[in-house]
């Protein structure tokens, strides 16, 4: 009976080992996938994104969503979204954390890779290009400083030197309640809005939930950047004010990591082809048909 028992125990360890060693084998190119030859061989191109604005709506749709879905049928691969957040966004890509202090950026460990290329209004800020490497730009942006309409502050008029109109925005952060976020291009130490004299408040919530906070007093203004303060003055009309610029004009891209060389050059590619037809310009006039007001050249261009 003992013989019989070990034998029926030997029986299911060997079952139980051969089906663990096929899923192993299985998912490894999933789990291991660095570049694009990699990914095909997975089947599928995993998308890391924020729920941010139009880019990724958390509901299945977002500019960045769909570019991302016609960028897997382009390589012949499933789509797979992997959702993240600010803080977690480029160590899901890299395999590494990091200490972000203003400009700087430090390896501090590792972490797992969960995704294959970054879409979701990512701006392309200096710490960032240190630790990956950024595509084409696909939309154009912008910090600027946002109050509620009802704000004695006045929306200064443009200089036609966007230094010169920085620094006379700044002088309306002078002992004001500012919001900012950590980890995101709204990080208010990119910026030396503190040394403007503001009172910073680090926003604990999600990006999409700045505005409403500026709404219900949390502080007299905010950073917002060009896609979200769009979104904001559509959905609250009449509610927050545009005073002018915090920094110069920025672009946002899809980021890689920096030994994903063949995905990256397939992805320019892909956007080359994708202009060239018209589908990228359609999706930027489905998700932020208002950027043709502020940056109509940037429409022009993407053809």
């Amino acid at each position: 009976m003992m013989i019989r028992f070990l034998f029926n125990v030997n029986r299911l360890f060997l079952i139980f080992m051969t089906l663990f060693c096929g899923f192993m084998f299985h998912v490894s190119p999933l789990l291991a996938a660095v570049d694009l030859d990699e990914i095909k061989q997975a089947g599928v191109l995993r998308h890391l994104g924020v729920p941010y604005a139009n880019f990724v709506s958390g509901a299945g749709d977002g500019m960045d969503v769909e570019l991302m879905q016609r960028f897997a049928a382009y390589l012949g691969v499933k789509y797979q979204y992997v959702q993240t957040d600010w803080s977690q966004v480029v160590s899901d890509l890299t395999g590494k954390q990091y200490q972000v202090k203003g400009l700087n950026v430090v390896e501090i460990g590792t972490a797992p890779i969960r995704g294959d290329i970054i879409a979701n209004g990512m701006t392309i800020i200096p710490w960032r290009q240190k630790v990956v490497q950024f595509a084409t730009p696909t939309f154009p942006t912008q910090v600027w400083l946002v109050a509620r309409a009802d704000s004695p502050l006045k929306p200064i008029t443009p200089s036609g030197s966007i230094s010169q109109d920085i620094d006379k925005v700044k002088t309306a952060l002078a002992g004001r309640k500012t919001l900012g976020k950590l980890d995101t291009c709204l990080d208010p130490s990119l910026y030396s809005v503190e040394q403007a004299g503001a009172q910073v408040i680090l926003f604990p919530g999600s990006l999409n939930e700045i505005a409403p906070a500026l709404l219900k007093g949390e502080a007299e203004l905010t950073l917002l950047d060009v896609p979200d303060a769009l979104v904001a003055l559509q959905k609250w009309p009449g509610k927050i004010k545009i005073l002018g610029p915090i920094s110069d004009r920025q672009d946002m891209a899809p980021a890689f990591r920096p030994d994903s060389p063949k995905l990256r050059i397939a992805f320019e590619e892909f956007l080359v082809t994708l202009k060239r037809d018209g589908g990228f310009r359609q999706l930027i006039e489905k998700y932020y048909p208002f950027v043709l007001d502020y940056y109509p050249e940037f429409i022009s261009d993407a053809r």
